[in-house]
């Protein structure tokens, strides 16, 4: 696989859905799971596929991307893997930006043609799976196919947000249509047995291609207007050529907006959670930053995730993630909540000049209520603070926070005074 296949991760637009956690930096660079980044799911799997050889194509807020790419992966120098930033830049060929997902590839096209490869594997860069990419390639080269799409069956209320395939008895895609609102019943496939007894009968495209690598570049440079895959260059190539459908079953979720972001990472503190995060043989991979323990004081953990180097002191945290270098100060009770943590901690001289100038530390101060909240990095929340996210709250986006689908999102490095409520 190391020598056959090159990665390509796409970085996504602006990221406007996920707003406010995207408005300092890009969506593949968004903590999840209180240690990881977005783009460490797609990079790990290739890892653990045999892919060695990556390209990340990002434009948007890139900075804190580039940072911890260029932190975390280190390959030996006598080891032909790489991950590399390809950012959008201007040349004499391309002025602008990247206008979808095809024009970001063929932008990047001479750099990515630059190394061998007789595959290129496209993944997107905010999608929560665990996928072994090895069984999809070799069923592309059996079936010697042009293109090989990803499909997961999903149900008939969810197929109105996906594109929609058909494939024939040897699993050839014949037809395609994107987000079908009606008509639905014309699109039923055969999913198997397991599947249609949950009610997927349709297969839905996760986003994650196979292409033959001169097939890809010709069908780039042949349809110079069609920007993205998903609209436009594979419905063409469906009507013309071998186009594969590998269906998956496994747990995938696309990080696409604040609600479904929240809902994934509580549903790691599920007793069994869909996605595995203790699976050996998945093993996902992320910068290694030496932190000590996490110390707990007198408080009563439910359903709660704690990373590294965390200082808790609550009275109660039940159904939470808790990420990097939190820090919960005393009678603080957390429910129903994503705390990502800090990227550095105070000294003790600081936390005594904060305190003697009364101003808030860096974490969760003491006596808080937090219920349905994403608390941002490196926030500073007073005492006695009081957020209560739920249906009740009208959207909207406000100086210190937003609020999506009920949900409270605390922005990134913002000081909520002793005493608010939201």
């Amino acid at each position: 696989m190391t020598d056959k296949v090159l990665g390509v991760i796409l970085g996504g637009g602006q990221g406007s859905r996920l707003s406010p956690l995207t408005q300092t930096r890009s969506k593949p660079a968004v903590p999840i799971a209180g240690k990881y980044r977005l783009v460490d799911i797609p990079i790990s799997n290739c890892l653990n596929s045999g892919i060695h050889r990556m390209f990340v194509l990002t434009q948007f807020n890139s900075a804190s991307l580039n940072k911890h790419i260029k932190n975390t992966y280190h390959f030996s120098h006598f080891s032909k893997a790489f991950v590399d930033i390809l950012a959008a830049e201007q040349t004499v060929q391309n002025s602008g930006w990247f206008q979808g997902t095809a024009d970001a590839v063929r932008q990047c096209m001479h750099h990515i043609v630059s190394h061998e490869f007789d595959y290129i594997l496209i993944l997107s860069g905010d999608q929560l799976y665990q996928m072994d990419f090895k069984d999809m390639i070799e069923k592309h080269i059996e079936a010697e196919a042009e293109i090989t799409i990803a499909t997961i069956p999903v149900t008939g209320k969810d197929a109105t947000d996906f594109g929609i395939l058909k494939a024939d008895d040897e699993n050839m895609i014949t037809s395609f249509i994107e987000k079908p609102k009606t008509g639905l019943e014309d699109w039923v496939s055969d999913t198997g047995p397991e599947m249609q007894a949950e009610g997927r009968n349709f297969l839905a495209s996760m986003g994650i291609y196979v292409f033959n690598r001169q097939y890809l570049i010709n069908i780039l440079n042949d349809n110079p207007d069609e920007k993205d895959f998903g609209k436009e260059i594979l419905p063409r190539a469906i009507a013309s050529s071998r186009v594969l459908s590998f269906q998956y079953e496994g747990y995938w979720t696309d990080i696409g907006n604040i609600s479904s972001f929240f809902e994934a990472n509580l549903g790691l503190t599920d007793e069994i959670p869909k996605f595995n995060m203790f699976d050996s043989n998945h093993t996902i991979f992320t910068r290694a930053r030496m932190l000590p323990p996490s110390k707990i004081s007198g408080t009563t953990l439910e359903k709660t995730i704690i990373a590294e180097g965390c200082i808790i002191q609550a009275s109660r945290v039940e159904h939470a993630v808790l990420g990097i270098r939190s820090r919960i100060g005393q009678d603080t009770v957390i429910t129903n909540a994503y705390i990502m943590g800090s990227d550095r901690y105070q000294t003790l001289e600081e936390i005594r000049c904060e305190e003697e100038a009364g101003n808030s530390l860096i974490g969760i101060g003491d006596r808080c209520q937090i219920n349905n909240a994403i608390i941002d990095k490196n926030c500073r929340i007073g005492n006695d603070v009081k957020i209560n996210g739920g249906p009740h709250l009208e959207d909207g986006d406000f100086e210190l926070y937003a609020v999506k689908d009920g949900i409270v999102v605390i922005k990134k490095g913002v000081t909520l005074p002793s005493g608010t409520v939201i």
